[in-house]
């Protein structure tokens, strides 16, 4: 073994609670500040003060290139996908940076933030200006009347809803740092208030297009060329919002069950795929996909190449499109069929493929320990989420009231499915009784300090038959480097493993052997740092010391307070929970209204559908 130069230790001090009251009262009131332009601008528009908007609105209306869609719908719809795609970056950044270096300084001090920030500001602001903009007679029937000689179009009401519910986020996470301490986790329940807002404006948007178009009434050529594409990218945007809630797995630093992540890309391709094929039409989850891959690689080639920070891998959605279109080409006037067929497939060969691809572009592939249960959930998602998408895209063709007798029985019971299969999913065990000693077989000084090589003898077989992942991951050291390290175990025994290249186990560096077998997620501290702020000591690499296996979550989360009372964490998550069911319930109010409503010039008979 090779004697290496002791370095001073390294100590982690960064705040491990929530933000400064100093950058508090400056992001509040920077808050203020866009919250009280944006009304300053509504209030001038809606009185006739502010000309400027009107101008607007006439040049674009005229323009065929906004697909026919009515100037006051079409002009908040840019706005908001400009929003989405600035909030997707800083998502992806933020995520790659507490991967890489770990919690914050503070909230003002992440650059990722700010992107963050003004996008989701910006999908909100975008549902007030599509609120604002119309005059009374613009509005179609499905219309909310908001105040006497006011109503907004439902599209509009929903998107500022969603956008106002992901901006709720930011002032609940910090709550929740305060009390749980940071959660430098993506599933934190206010950081899915933040995707899931971003993500479901999408639904919103597709309302507010419908409204648009019927409101302008356009059928040149170019108008309907331009619509198309504009619903292909709409359509697009969907399926990067959905697959947002994967971005763990894409950098390769899951903390939850691997099982989840085929369910999650099911769930995603189908519900996107099949409001894409049926609601735009032919070719249009192809493109779709298309529209993912240029936005959803380019940030990663922006966030990784460009900024130097880590690569997020990008699952392919090729062939789920393919089935979609395949499946639509044979049932395209019955939505419902459409979706269960599709959800099926995508569950099954759909999983097929997103395997294979696994095993050469993501970090932790895919492996035979998740087959049954993976193809299972992977399918039950799919036909949950194709249903649902039967019931949007049905809701946006104006068939619903007369499809689906009790539209609300299945829009239930879908989500009842996947609020149960997600529950499987994520619901884990830390069993007791697994130790390992560390032998270290080589010592070195690497690019980011000292490195080692080491065998791990395990006093039992770690997993059981085939292990979703056994590996070394080593991540928040990247003050001078990425940050990350992920590499599985080479079995030389049963109970005999070995690294095959060598670890960082020196400065900020969390290092530890993960074992992910069937249930069960445990792990094991190689090295990690003292940490002042969390009042932890060091934990020194012990060559031939034997150490148990643990939680991985008290590990990979090590700023978790552990003295908060287990009811406080249950009603902070159900108050998370309610504002969530608004959310949802109130998109699904928002289809069934524009649904319901009467569509100018078309009688009963032409709406009636053939089947579902």
């Amino acid at each position: 073994m090779q004697a290496t130069r002791i370095l001073p230790a390294v100590v982690e001090d960064r705040p491990a609670g929530a933000a400064s009251l100093d950058q508090v009262a400056i992001a509040s009131g920077l808050a203020m500040v866009l919250t009280v332009a944006l009304l300053a601008i509504v209030l001038a528009h809606r009185t006739g003060r502010l000309k400027a908007l009107d101008r607007l609105l006439r040049r674009m209306d005229g323009a065929p290139l906004f697909g026919g869609v009515a100037s006051w719908a079409s002009l908040p719809l840019m706005v908001a996908m400009v929003s989405l795609i600035t909030a997707l970056f800083g998502m992806y950044w933020d995520i790659s940076l507490h991967i890489g270096v770990g919690r914050d300084e503070g909230p003002l001090a992440n650059p990722a933030h700010y992107p963050i920030l003004f996008g989701l500001f910006g999908i909100s602001a975008a549902g007030v200006l599509a609120c604002a903009l119309p005059r009374e007679d613009q509005v179609g029937p499905s219309g909310v009347q908001l105040a006497p000689g006011w109503r907004a179009p439902a599209g509009g009401v929903l998107l500022t809803g969603a956008g106002s519910y992901a901006l709720l986020g930011f002032p609940l996470d910090d709550v929740w740092h305060r009390i749980f301490g940071q959660d430098v986790t993506l599933w934190g329940p206010t950081h899915l208030m933040l995707i899931g807002g971003a993500g479901l404006s999408l639904v919103a948007m597709a309302v507010l297009l419908e409204e648009g178009r019927a409101a302008g009434r356009r059928t040149d050529r170019v108008s309907v060329r331009a619509s198309y594409v504009l619903g292909c990218c709409l359509a697009g945007g969907l399926l990067i919002g959905m697959s947002v809630f994967q971005a763990e797995y894409d950098f390769g630093v899951e903390q939850f069950r691997l099982v989840m992540q085929p369910l999650m890309i099911a769930t995603a391709a189908t519900f996107s795929l099949v409001v894409a094929r049926l609601w735009v039409g032919r070719g249009a989850a192809v493109a779709a996909v298309v529209f993912y891959l240029v936005v959803r690689g380019g940030v990663s080639v922006v966030v990784g190449p460009v900024l130097g920070e880590l690569w997020a891998s990008v699952p392919l959605y090729l062939v789920e499109a393919l089935i979609v279109e395949a499946v639509a080409a044979r049932w395209a006037d019955r939505p419902l069929r459409v979706g269960v067929v599709s959800g099926t497939l995508i569950g099954t060969v759909g999983f097929a493929a997103e395997y294979a691809w696994t095993q050469v572009a993501f970090t932790l592939a895919w492996t035979p320990d998740i087959l049954v249960e993976g193809v299972l959930l992977a399918t039950l998602g799919g036909v949950a989420a194709g249903l649902l998408a039967g019931l949007l895209v049905l809701g946006l063709r104006r068939e619903l009231p007369v499809v689906v007798r009790r539209p609300r029985l299945v829009f239930g019971g879908a989500l009842v499915v996947l609020a149960t299969i997600v529950t499987n999913g994520v619901l884990a065990m830390a069993p007791s009784g697994l130790e390992a000693s560390t032998t270290v077989v080589a010592d070195e000084q690497g690019p980011d300090g000292r490195e080692i090589q080491a065998e791990f003898r395990f006093n039992e077989p770690p997993v059981d038959g085939a292990e979703a992942w056994l590996t070394v991951t080593a991540w928040q050291g990247g003050r001078d480097s990425a940050g990350l390290h992920v590499q599985p175990l080479q079995e030389v025994s049963p109970t005999l493993w070995r690294t095959t290249e060598p670890i960082p186990v020196d400065g900020t560096w969390k290092t530890m052997v993960r074992v992910h077998d069937g249930r069960s997620l445990r792990a094991m501290p190689i090295y990690l740092p003292e940490d002042s702020a969390l009042d932890e000591p060091a934990v020194p690499v012990a060559d031939g010391e034997v150490r148990a296996f643990g939680e991985e979550k008290l590990i990979l989360q090590r700023e978790l307070k552990d003295d908060v009372p287990g009811w406080l964490w249950t009603v902070a998550g159900l108050v998370v929970l309610a504002c969530s069911l608004v959310l949802v319930l109130g998109l699904g109010w928002g289809v069934s209204r524009y649904a319901r409503a009467p569509e100018p010039g078309v009688t009963a008979e032409r709406r009636t559908p053939v089947g579902v």
